[in-house]
């Protein structure tokens, strides 16, 4: 993945989890399964990341940050720079996603009471962060697995439909030289 040509996985519904695709926001439109274009108005993604490098950077930070809160006490100054780091976090990750995801992120993402949240409270807030982006890139990749079966079983099936009839894939071969 460049961060030229971001790419976007999108699951409609329940059709779609079992045929996950990866979309180009910037691709013509693809014909319908039924080969012609699809007219009307056309449902929105539910679920899509536009900036997925974006998405990992940032994840990373934060995975690396979670790490840093475990093995150090922190004073209030670098609690309050944490809080900070975590909602600008929190704000970035948001603007990568489409609307269903950020909102799923802002209701999984734990608001801070105090100006400097605790130790605790910084290593929750951050390991949880850390759990759903961990759980979406699953997602990515299953997505990815998926489509890479789908094209593998159309390949072949396109292969199939151009022997003759009769004709097995081997048929031309007379045996293993030596």
């Amino acid at each position: 993945m460049t961060e030229d040509a971001p790419e976007t996985t999108t699951a409609t519904d329940a059709s779609a989890a079992l045929r996950p695709e990866v979309l180009d926001p910037n691709a013509p439109a693809a014909p319908s399964l039924e080969g012609d274009i699809t007219e009307g108005p056309v449902e929105e993604p539910k679920e899509s990341i536009e900036q997925p490098a974006k998405l990992l950077r940032i994840g990373s930070m934060v995975k690396q940050l979670l790490e840093e809160v475990r093995q150090a006490p922190l004073d209030e100054a670098s609690r309050g720079r944490l809080r900070e780091i975590y909602e600008q976090s929190i704000r970035e990750l948001a603007d990568g996603l489409s609307p269903d995801l950020a909102a799923e992120l802002d209701r999984i993402s734990i608001p801070f009471d105090e100006p400097t949240p605790s130790d605790a409270e910084l290593r929750v807030a951050h390991a949880q962060l850390v759990g759903w982006l961990e759980g979406l890139f699953h997602g990515i990749q299953a997505t990815l697995v998926a489509q890479q079966v789908a094209a593998r079983a159309q390949l072949d099936e396109m292969r199939q439909r151009s022997l003759p009839p009769g004709a097995s894939p081997d048929a031309g071969r007379p045996g293993t030289y030596l």
